[in-house]
């Protein structure tokens, strides 16, 4: 996370059991609250692998004591979509239920669980076709500068204007220290790049962080063309492929065109939960038992 130290007052934790770590949660503070990292994607609670549920919550007491004592107010910690994790790792969501956390955000995901992988509808299909005969074709390489300078910054800029959440330099720097976790794949017509997508791959899932095509997306079939690829190319080894969030507003709002489009290619719902807890009614929390 040094790439971005300058951005975030860093907070991060980690717990220890018998001077074993056994649990981390990556954090950076702002006033009188600590949030799970904003600079993360994902980035929450972690467990090691043979955590076992009182455990668990003897390590989340701890860390809530901890915070109360440096005078945290509140929590504001995301969970992790069940989906990356290497096993089931629901402790989290049972110990906000139990600490009376409000949710305050429940985004809608669209992933293709690839054990159960759904075909491209007919439409998506129609768009691969048209991309073959406009002669594109499908580069794994390093082209970072092309997609980010000739595809990326001017639609973002264009159509939201924002800037990508990583510069070029950061996703430069990323990949050379991720050679296997990050991957560029652009998508060609002769020698010109007309689309691209930057891939995040972790133990469980395929995660496109970044997808843009030019203005003849719809008449080269680009996109679909890219992302049968990354779909199809990646997948040994893998679970999931995530294509991200399709609502907004903290997930009242859905994007019912991003909806049809994912779930034409095979995607269905997972959720990710963001929930904000009172660290001083919730330090002396107990797990009564029978």
């Amino acid at each position: 996370m040094d790439y971005h130290k300058d951005r975030f007052t860093d907070f991060s934790l980690m717990v220890y059991k018998d001077d074993v770590l056994f649990a981390v949660l990556p954090a950076n503070i702002a006033g009188e609250v600590v949030y799970s990292h904003q600079g993360l994607t994902y980035g929450s609670f972690v467990l090691q692998e043979n955590a076992k549920l009182l455990d668990a919550f003897e390590a989340f007491k701890a860390l809530l004591n901890y915070l109360y004592s440096q005078g945290v107010r509140h929590l504001d910690m995301r969970v992790i979509p069940a989906f990356y994790n290497l096993m089931p790792s629901d402790e989290l969501v049972y110990f906000m239920f139990r600490a009376n956390a409000k949710l305050v955000k429940r985004d809608a995901l669209m992933v293709i669980d690839y054990r159960h992988k759904l075909r491209f509808q007919k439409n998506r299909r129609e768009g691969i076709n048209k991309a073959v005969r406009n002669g594109l074709t499908v580069s794994v390489d390093t082209n970072f500068e092309g997609f980010w300078n000739e595809i990326l910054i001017p639609n973002l800029k264009n159509k939201y204007n924002v800037a990508p959440v990583h510069s070029l330099e950061e996703i430069r720097l990323l990949a050379q220290r991720f050679p296997q976790q990050i991957q560029q794949v652009n998508v060609y017509k002769g020698t010109k790049i007309v689309a691209g997508t930057t891939v995040f791959l972790t133990k469980t899932t395929i995660h496109p962080q970044y997808v843009s095509a030019n203005t003849d997306k719809n008449s080269y079939g680009s996109l679909d063309l890219v992302y049968d690829f990354v779909v199809n190319n990646f997948s040994e080894g893998k679970w999931y492929f995530d294509f991200n969030t399709s609502s907004e507003e903290n997930g009242k709002l859905l994007n019912s065109g991003l909806l049809f489009w994912k779930e034409s290619c095979g995607a269905r719902t997972f959720t990710a939960d963001n929930y904000v807890l009172d660290i001083a009614s919730s330090k002396d929390l107990t797990l009564p038992l029978l």
